[in-house]
């Protein structure tokens, strides 16, 4: 019979784990842990899986532990030798960042935004607030859908608008914005800005997400774990779609859009303004499989596993929740007076099998 070498026990076990780290496919690294238990029990002792989330992802290496939801958020009590404990730590992260590894490239890729938190400013509020961003019709009840800051003199004072996203840890692929077209104005002008930036990240604490109008002070308040490069911004009528060179991690659940620069004054008052009427964040929501816990000012924090479920793209409380924020919105303009397109829900067979209607 051929003789056969084991190379994870016969080469020096920092050549083995070079070997191993050339694997940049999860399931190839699985694939491994299937070929005998020795091989299994090499890729759980080196971390091999949570090496593989750190190249993908770098923002990674602030986790300082890892719970899973099941086992509670408190440790079992101690029961036998150390390296027991040890090797249940160590299985426990490896089923983690295995899953996690897998949600960064499988989840289903959806639209990340939950609600908009606020803007630097609002020339007219709540009219033009940034709560029209999420609307992709340009006119809603035949008014005119847009977000729009403040005059200034400066072309290049910035604008920032602040969204949270649908979950506490989300895999970003690209965002998208329309300036708006103000096809009211002489001239048709379009208000956009001369480039974009976005910063991922989380408050320092929950009591210092800003609320109400607009929010300045927002440097001091979150913890940004990743800052895009600049994307310049063409002054154009359309959805333009600013894709991020490889994906990227948002920890925390708060994503900040940055509009450097005015290109547009307006005729009435000689000020140049920044608008916009639509906003997508593209990505992978890891939320409900996924969350974190007791994040730090440093940026530290544990990773929480809260199931081992894939998830599906048609969530049907993530699809009420956004049809409940809709009926919210139609409820406060009746109030104001505003007449109101009213858009219909559209539920699923599963959900309900009667054939009424709801509308308010």
């Amino acid at each position: 019979m051929e003789n056969r070498i084991d190379f994870v026990n016969w080469l020096d076990p920092d050549m083995s784990i070079q070997i191993l780290t050339c694997l940049d496919d999860l399931s190839d690294l699985l694939r491994v842990t299937c070929v005998s238990r020795c091989w299994r029990q090499y890729v759980i002792a080196n971390g091999l899986c949570r090496q593989l989330c750190l190249r993908m992802f770098p923002q990674l290496s602030k986790v300082v532990h890892v719970v899973e939801q099941r086992y509670g958020t408190k440790e079992p009590a101690e029961v036998g030798s150390s390296n027991f404990m040890e090797w249940q730590n160590l299985e426990r992260e490896h089923r983690a960042y295995a899953f996690l590894a897998r949600g960064c490239t499988t989840f289903p890729i959806r639209d990340l935004i939950s609600e908009p938190i606020c803007a630097s400013s609002t020339d007219n509020y709540p009219e033009e607030s940034i709560d029209n961003t999420l609307e992709p019709r340009d006119v809603v009840a035949q008014r005119a859908s847009y977000w729009s800051s403040k005059g200034n003199s400066n072309p290049a004072e910035p604008e920032m608008l602040l969204y949270k996203l649908m979950g506490d840890l989300c895999v970003i692929t690209e965002v998208s914005i329309q300036p708006f077209e103000a096809y009211f104005q002489w001239g048709l002008p379009i208000y956009s800005a001369k480039a974009v930036r976005f910063r991922m990240g989380h408050p320092k604490s929950p009591v210092d997400v800003p609320l109400g109008e607009s929010y300045k002070d927002y440097e001091n308040k979150f913890i940004w774990t990743y800052t895009s490069q600049e994307f310049p911004m063409a002054q154009e009528n359309r959805l333009q779609t600013f894709k991020l060179p490889e994906p990227v991690l948002c920890i925390g659940g708060f994503l900040l859009i940055e509009l450097l620069g005015r290109v547009q004054r307006q005729d009435m008052d000689g000020l140049f303004y920044i608008c916009v009427s639509h906003v997508q964040i593209m990505g992978r929501s890891l939320s409900p499989a996924f969350g974190i816990e007791s994040p730090e000012p440093s940026g530290k924090f544990a990773l929480k596993v809260l199931s081992y479920a894939q998830p599906t793209l048609d969530d049907p409380s993530s699809i009420q929740s956004a049809y409940l924020r809709r009926r919210v919105g139609q409820i406060i303009n009746i109030l104001r007076g505003n007449a109101v397109d009213v858009v219909e829900y559209e539920w699923g067979e599963e959900d309900d099998e009667s054939d009424d209607e709801f509308v308010l």
